[in-house]
């Protein structure tokens, strides 16, 4: 009688410790609940992630082509050239979705025999901002500039030219200087007025308008530094 009641009682004892059908059901329930907002947090996290890495990418190619820019303005140089056609262009030329300008300060670590100025251009075209620059500056009729593709997704751009009397200009053009210009009194005289800042505005599709100012330092021509 004592091994029969110890077996009944071992059995009671089983039959607590397990779950029934009803438990196991609501536990698989809780626990797809639990997974289901684990992974639409981990979801919003990751994607969170991604987002950030894009803007953080986007935000340092702006910083790199601002900085590119910058370098070109400020070693703007007084030096006109002739295009592929043999005719005279201005040392500088701006308008309002374009530059064209020598600079200097080109470097050459290979000591390569070639200037150490150079013929650049931005321009905006198919809503790209583009930048070209020649190997020469008195271009001959095969040379061809080497182009790259700086921004994309560029919706307008706005450029403007800031001088020496605090006055803007939509377009600006110096035929004997990178720097300066001449500009008409009212009483019929004229007088030499200097490009000090460039204001470029580029209003990109994901970030709006962007506008940054670029001080003009000039910097007159010598024969050490053109060898073109």
């Amino acid at each position: 009688m004592g091994l029969q009641q110890a077996f009944i009682n071992r059995q009671r004892f089983l039959r607590h410790q397990g779950f029934s059908l009803l438990e196991l059901l609501i536990a698989l329930a809780i626990f797809a609940v639990i997974a289901v907002l684990a992974y639409g947090g981990l979801t919003v996290v990751l994607n969170t992630r991604e987002q950030t890495d894009l803007q953080a990418a986007q935000l340092a190619q702006l910083q790199q082509v601002f900085s590119l820019l910058a370098r070109d303005v400020e070693q703007v140089i007084m030096r006109p050239i002739r295009n592929k056609y043999g005719d005279n262009e201005p040392a500088f030329t701006g308008e309002i979705t374009q530059l064209e300008f020598t600079r200097a300060g080109w470097r050459n670590p290979t000591q390569a025999t070639r200037s150490t100025l150079q013929r650049v251009r931005y321009y905006w075209s198919e809503q790209q901002w583009w930048r070209s620059s020649w190997n020469v500056l008195d271009q001959a009729q095969d040379s061809k500039p080497e182009t790259a593709t700086l921004l994309s997704n560029v919706t307008a751009v706005q450029i403007r030219f800031l001088d020496s009397e605090a006055r803007w200009h939509d377009q600006w053009s110096s035929a004997l200087s990178a720097t300066q210009t001449t500009r008409q009194t009212n009483d019929g005289t004229s007088s030499i007025v200097a490009l000090k800042a460039i204001e470029v505005s580029l209003t990109l599709k994901d970030w709006g308008k962007l506008t940054r100012l670029f001080r003009v330092v000039y910097l007159p021509q010598t024969e050490q530094l053109d060898r073109n």
